[in-house]
């Protein structure tokens, strides 16, 4: 039962929420918002969180604005450290335990979780993820004075994070099941060059095993690899993934897949439930990155207030923060039939992915190459017209 004169009800204030909002408010002006999370709703950059150890930034100086200066700033209402227990859709509804609070739209926004390791051991108190400021202002405290950490995780977060802190001044192990590292992202030659690239900073990469237990060694920890190594870190971040958050609304009968489903207008299986962002599946894509997340902010806005737009993904790629060898990378679509075409002068690499036709479907740029995107950009199809 729709109640037209309810809030808009956006559930999230990560970058998916907060620019969704932004781009409301250019739109309706008037429109009452109410915007509801479980943490402290500072706004922020989370891919800044991989840059703060490097530029030696805390929680607070990472923050662009506390929950009360954004309500200030957007018009509209912040409910902090609040957590949604349960949708009707039905009925139009949110419940924070037994308060209902009525929607007239209601926007899916809370993001990805992060994948939590399964280890025997003692020490998996000392594993921490960083997946939001409040995670990230946690772990620095932890690592206040100490030097060595170990990464579990070479995909593009491991990676990130194993150049932020060693740029910060500790001595950082990666540990990963993978033949090289950024497997999902990068072909192996460009990975080689990344991986040399991190190791002349220092940072030593344990490719192939699992970490199977890990055991409290005095105020640090001792990590068993199932190859039979130990390494010894005062602390362990964990980096082995995300997934979409989907129980709240598996539990409201909203449909998901990898993800939260959605069309093109980024509407679910329930009338007026929306979502984007990290938590959305769109045309069979969960896509958890920013040039998706701004589009789907700028579509929706329209949407919501009564002018239906498909979200379109242009040509977007993705840039992995290691500075000590950049990297830019537009992955080819899934099953896409084709072979690398690749050049290597020491850290700089262009690899393509082309079809039998010639035609460009995806890229691989490091060091000095990154350079060339703007070019290949132009060749590149559509991620979704």
């Amino acid at each position: 039962m729709s109640n037209s004169t309810a809030p808009f009800v956006v559930i999230g204030t990560g970058l998916a929420g907060y620019n969704l909002v932004k781009e409301l408010r250019k739109l309706a002006p008037e429109q009452e918002i109410v915007m509801i999370t479980a943490d402290d709703g500072r706004n922020y950059s989370k891919p800044m969180l991989s840059t703060g150890f490097g530029k030696n930034k805390s929680a607070d100086e990472l923050a662009m604005g506390s929950a009360a200066d954004m309500a200030a700033q957007l018009n509209i209402v912040i409910r902090t450290h609040t957590s949604v227990t349960k949708i009707d859709t039905a009925n139009h509804k949110v419940f924070v335990g037994e308060e209902p609070i009525s929607y007239s739209k209601l926007v899916l926004a809370w993001g990805a979780e992060a994948i939590r390791p399964r280890m025997e051991g003692d020490g998996a108190d000392r594993v921490f993820s960083i997946n939001d400021l409040e995670d990230y202002a946690s772990f620095r405290a932890i690592v206040d004075g100490k030097k060595r950490v170990l990464v579990m995780g070479a995909g593009l977060i491991g990676c990130e994070f194993a150049n932020d802190m060693v740029n910060g001044g500790f001595e950082v192990e990666v540990v990963a099941p993978c033949e090289h590292i950024l497997p999902t992202l990068l072909p192996t030659e460009a990975a080689h060059a990344v991986q040399e690239g991190l190791e002349g900073l220092g940072v030593k990469f344990h490719l192939g095993p699992l970490v199977t237990r890990i055991n409290r060694d005095g105020d640090g920890v001792v990590a068993q690899l199932s190859n039979g190594t130990n390494v010894a870190a005062d602390a362990v971040v964990s980096a082995i993934g995300l997934r979409p958050r989907l129980d709240l609304a598996v539990k409201a009968g909203i449909q998901v897949n990898h993800g939260i489903v959605a069309d093109r207008l980024l509407q679910t299986s329930e009338p007026d439930v929306y979502t984007l962002g990290d938590c959305a599946e769109v045309e069979g894509r969960v896509l958890l990155y920013v040039l998706p997340l701004m589009a789907s902010a700028r579509a929706l806005a329209k949407t919501l207030t009564g002018t239906p737009t498909e979200v379109s993904y242009g040509v977007m790629p993705v840039t992995v923060k290691t500075p000590v060898v950049p990297v830019v990378v537009s992955p080819a679509a899934p099953d896409s039939a084709g072979r690398w075409i690749i050049e290597r002068e020491g850290a700089d690499v262009q690899a393509e992915f082309r079809n039998e036709a010639g035609d460009l479907l995806g890229y691989a740029l490091t060091g000095a190459k990154v350079m060339n995107k703007v070019a290949l950009n132009k060749e590149l199809p559509a991620i979704m017209p």
